[in-house]
């Protein structure tokens, strides 16, 4: 790994060394639009004084901020040779958020088999660039580096795989195009940077959103014609600015009975967070995470009473489990997409192919956060309330 001249220096006082290794290995020194240096100079700052490094930790960081960096250099390369790409259409995306470990992952693979959409491939999201015929990416470098860094993940840890399911060329959320802005909340889970989560919390997401828009312009400028489809469990948290920037998406909000879910979100960031850091406190994880997703689906609240109902449409963990086919058609009448019969016939055979726990099962039903489950649905009693949900009974299975 590379980030600066003397790994041995902070984080914060190697923010102009970040930025030259970033330019030396690209080639050029634009960066874009510099409002991500606020969020850049708050994460270092956290990184210096608050996170719990071990060594692995402290230089997979710095390598971080760097491959961060150059990805924006990269973009703005990209928007330089070809202007045009920037500010495309995007009509109408329809986008999947919500509580995490709600079955949005699922939902989203299953709808990104319809050939009829187009959506955020992992390797692309990785690496912005106009999307090449499907024929073309095993040859390209971006690709193979996506697949190499999927399967080197799932062998250091194959229990990963359970927890997440990932593929080069398979759906991938928003989180890759977020972190250009140093904007996501991957930086809060693999370290303890509290006063980075403060300010995160309050950002002004606009820019980041903006970026955003430009980059999955970008990756869809060869097949502009098809209607989008986006995923992320973070949108919700910052709705009112996504909308501001997409002000005609199409919301799927997947609901869940929080404190079901609560446990498994918990245990991901703790086995995430134990290759960064040492010393991992599971109860102030837990803590921190109920607090950050209550307000965050209770702002969605407020920002949905501003908006007009047919905008979003809410889907159930049962619903989604009952019928999951079924679930995407009424998602489609909804929002006017037509699924094709070419479309049903690749959802129905992803389903039968990838039956839940395919991969295994995340077992952490015996895990302790600290938190009793009367405790996490008192904090979430008011989305509960809105939305009509009852405490589930029995459990259903974790899926993410």
């Amino acid at each position: 790994m590379t980030g600066t001249r003397d790994a041995r220096a902070g984080f914060a006082e190697s923010e102009a060394a970040f930025h030259e290794a970033a330019s030396a290995a690209v080639g050029h020194d634009d960066f874009g639009d510099p409002s991500y240096l606020e969020a850049l100079r708050v994460l270092l700052c956290a990184y210096d004084e608050e996170a719990r490094f071990n060594d692995y930790g402290r230089e997979a960081s710095r390598h971080k901020v760097v491959e961060t960096l150059k990805k924006r250099l990269r973009a703005e390369q990209v928007w330089k040779a070809s202007p045009g790409l920037r500010g495309g259409e995007i009509r109408r995306p329809i986008v999947i958020c919500g509580l995490v470990r709600t079955g949005s992952t699922a939902l989203h693979y299953l709808m990104g088999q319809d050939p009829g959409m187009q959506c955020l491939e992992y390797w692309l999201a990785s690496k912005p660039q106009p999307r090449p015929p499907r024929g073309e990416w095993e040859a390209n470098p971006d690709y193979q580096a996506s697949r190499a860094e999927i399967d080197f993940m799932y062998e250091a840890d194959p229990s990963l795989k359970a927890i997440h399911f990932l593929m080069a060329d398979g759906p991938e959320e928003c989180r890759h195009l977020l972190e250009q802005g140093f904007t996501d909340d991957g930086f809060e889970v693999n370290a303890s940077v509290p006063s980075y989560s403060r300010w995160y919390a309050s950002a002004d997401m606009r820019p980041t959103y903006r970026r955003h828009r430009d980059l999955v312009a970008t990756i869809g400028s060869t097949e502009p014609e098809k209607r989008w489809l986006l995923k992320y469990p973070v949108h919700m948290r910052y709705l009112a600015d996504f909308l501001e920037v997409y002000p005609d998406a199409c919301i799927v909000q997947t609901h869940r009975d929080p404190s079901r879910v609560l446990s498994s979100y918990c245990s991901l960031i703790a086995g995430f967070r134990a290759i960064f850091e040492d010393d991992i406190q599971r109860k102030t994880i837990a803590e921190q995470e109920l607090e950050l997703w209550a307000a965050g689906a209770e702002r969605a609240i407020e920002v949905r009473g501003r908006h007009d109902p047919r905008q979003f449409f809410d889907l159930h963990f049962h619903e989604f489990m009952e019928d999951p086919v079924g679930s995407v058609k009424r998602i489609y009448a909804h929002f006017d997409q037509e699924l094709s019969d070419e479309g049903e016939a690749c959802l129905r055979g992803w389903q039968n192919e990838h039956p839940q726990h395919k991969h295994g099962k995340h077992d952490y039903a015996k895990q302790d956060i600290g938190l009793s489950r009367g405790e996490i649905l008192e904090r979430f009693a008011a989305y509960m309330d809105h939305f009509g949900m009852e405490p589930e009974q029995s459990k259903t299975g974790d899926v993410a």
